[in-house]
């Protein structure tokens, strides 16, 4: 089985590219408004926890205003959700500002994977040109969730998920989009949220990827020892 035949590129939103439209804020509905919308804000919904700020031991001092160009508004979201003021948001403070349609908080292992991608010092951290990066990102998964989500319910089945794979150029059976979606189903209603179908489509590629540097002649099919089976998997998870 040839890679043209099940291994797309994959969908890539934005690119990575920092631009600076950000947008995509959207502050929580009004009851009303609740039940009039499928699913509401991907974000931006500061949720401050009381913790006390803590000491920058060997940092420098995060500014007192944004950045020179940046946008108002994203450096206002960026400062609530600092609960620490340290200039830098860790995954902890990034998920309590982070909620799928349903007020649900984002799946952290989503939000690790966010993190890592734009954190480009390896801090485990991310700064707020990073954060503006990211939050391009998010807008640009939603736009594609609500392409795909074609009944506005505000979740993916099987069948969405399935054209969603298909569109970014992967050709898999039913069976294992069944399986990917039980996989990622964290209420057990055969569908799945937002940041669930956003890490679903981030592991499909970043296996593939994995896979494909095994597959030197592009057939679809690699022969690898434990070793290497273990490599494919550590690399999958870093």
């Amino acid at each position: 089985m040839a890679y043209n035949q099940y291994g797309g590129g994959g969908y890539n939103p934005g690119g990575y590219q920092q631009q600076n439209n950000y947008g995509g804020y959207q502050p929580p509905p009004t009851p009303q408004q609740q039940q009039q919308q499928a699913y509401g804000a991907y974000g931006g919904r500061p949720q401050h926890q009381g913790y006390p700020p803590t000491q920058n031991y060997g940092r420098p001092p995060p500014p007192v205003g944004p950045p020179p160009g940046a946008d108002p508004q994203l450096w206002s979201w960026f400062t609530a959700v600092d609960t620490d003021h340290s200039g830098q948001l860790s995954v902890d403070e990034l998920q309590r500002a982070l909620v799928n349609g349903d007020w649900s908080p984002f799946n952290i292992e989503t939000v690790r994977t966010m993190v890592n991608m734009f954190d480009k010092n390896n801090s485990g951290t991310i700064d707020f040109n990073e954060f503006a990066g990211l939050w391009k990102y998010i807008e640009d998964w939603k736009r594609c969730f609500q392409a795909f989500d074609t009944d506005n319910s505000g979740n993916i089945d099987h069948v969405e998920m399935g054209n969603a794979l298909k569109t970014f150029g992967y050709n898999l059976s039913e069976p294992f989009i069944r399986l990917l979606v039980q996989k990622f189903d964290k209420y057990g209603k055969g569908n799945i949220t937002f940041d669930n179908f956003v890490q679903a489509c981030v592991t499909i590629k970043t296996l593939t990827d994995s896979f494909r540097q095994f597959d030197t002649d592009n057939d679809g099919w690699i022969q690898i020892n434990y070793e290497q089976f273990l490599e494919l998997v550590i690399r999958q998870r870093s």
